[in-house]
């Protein structure tokens, strides 16, 4: 969870101290797929995964079945084929998802250079995402972080505008 404040304020020669409720070992994931077709209405198709606590062995974030059910939904509610350009995700170079795209013709799957944010839509949403939830008050349990944090999803994913303005082109280059 981002803190609850992007800036803060003290007298001079002291640390600001922000008090942040909750437990630090639990993790909340969400995978997100930014769908654009030209013609059509830009989506965004999103999971969000509630993980146990880490100090028992339970994954922090989604596996290489959690990014295969994801393509697969996404498959039966474009009811299209699928081009997926992802960063470099260990989970999304997983031998295993590979296997499975592989093994189906209706998804293609490139990506990007080793280190480029400004090339993937994905960091636009989340910073708009952390922007949107830094604008609410600071949520007092864990439900209460993934109800705000779906909701502000829904919000983008009704803004297909918002969704298209992740895919912009990176600094220097043309849209052509």
């Amino acid at each position: 969870m981002p803190p609850p404040a992007a800036r803060t304020w003290s007298r001079r020669g002291q640390t600001p101290v922000i008090r942040v409720r909750g437990r630090t070992q639990r993790r909340f994931s969400i995978a997100a797929l930014a769908c654009y077709k030209p013609g059509e209405r830009t989506r965004l198709i999103y999971r969000p995964k509630r993980n146990a606590d880490h100090k028992r062995g339970d994954r922090r974030s989604f596996t290489w079945s959690d990014s295969r059910d994801l393509l697969t939904d996404a498959h039966q509610q474009l009811s299209a084929l699928i081009v997926v350009i992802w960063d470099n995700l260990n989970v999304h170079r997983d031998a295993r998802l590979r296997e499975f795209i592989d093994s189906h013709d209706w998804i293609s799957c490139y990506f990007l250079p080793a280190y480029a944010p400004d090339h993937n839509p994905d960091e636009y949403l989340n910073n708009d995402l952390k922007q949107k939830l830094r604008q609410q008050p600071q949520p007092r349990s864990q439900d209460e972080l993934i109800k705000n944090t779906r909701a502000v999803l829904r919000k983008i994913h009704r803004s297909p505008e918002r969704i298209r303005a992740y895919f912009k082109p990176a600094p220097g280059r043309s849209s052509a």
